[in-house]
């Protein structure tokens, strides 16, 4: 028979009142910052704009939440509207993902991502997008990438 000390079963008994805490506790959020250089030059097919604008994006990996803030200044004209695309590498294009509800400078939103939207965000595959009546397809545009 073996027999095992009092201060062993102690010992025991306290790792796991020690370790049992942690593992309940919820997964911290984590907020990743992203940013956008907006130019045309980066527009597919690239424009001649003098217009150059920045994006300041945050993420929420826990709640998806998307929050952004786009400047701009030097457009040919008016921005029309505004979004952002995915998924598109850099040179490619893609569909809306995020319409914007003012196309004014400075444009501020919120959103929720999809799992699938957060996963292309996460590897660079969306885009900030102005577009005006000049350059209907978009006069400048940023991909969102990690500072």
């Amino acid at each position: 028979m073996h027999r095992v000390s009092l201060p062993t079963i102690f010992a025991g008994a306290l790792m796991v009142a020690v370790a049992a805490p942690m593992l309940l506790q919820p997964a911290q959020a984590e907020t990743m910052n992203f940013k956008a250089d907006l130019q045309g030059a980066s527009e597919v097919p690239a424009t001649a704009s003098k217009g150059t604008g920045a994006g300041a994006i945050t993420f929420d990996t826990t709640t998806k939440k998307l929050d952004y803030k786009v400047t701009y200044s030097g457009l040919s004209g008016a921005a029309t509207m505004g979004h952002i695309h995915g998924p598109a590498e850099v040179g490619s294009n893609a569909g809306v993902v995020i319409p914007f509800a003012n196309a004014a400078s400075p444009i501020e939103g919120t959103a929720i991502l999809t799992d699938a939207q957060a996963a292309d965000l996460l590897a660079g595959k969306m885009y900030v997008n102005v577009h005006t009546a000049e350059n209907k397809g978009g006069e400048i545009r940023g991909q969102i990438i990690k500072p």
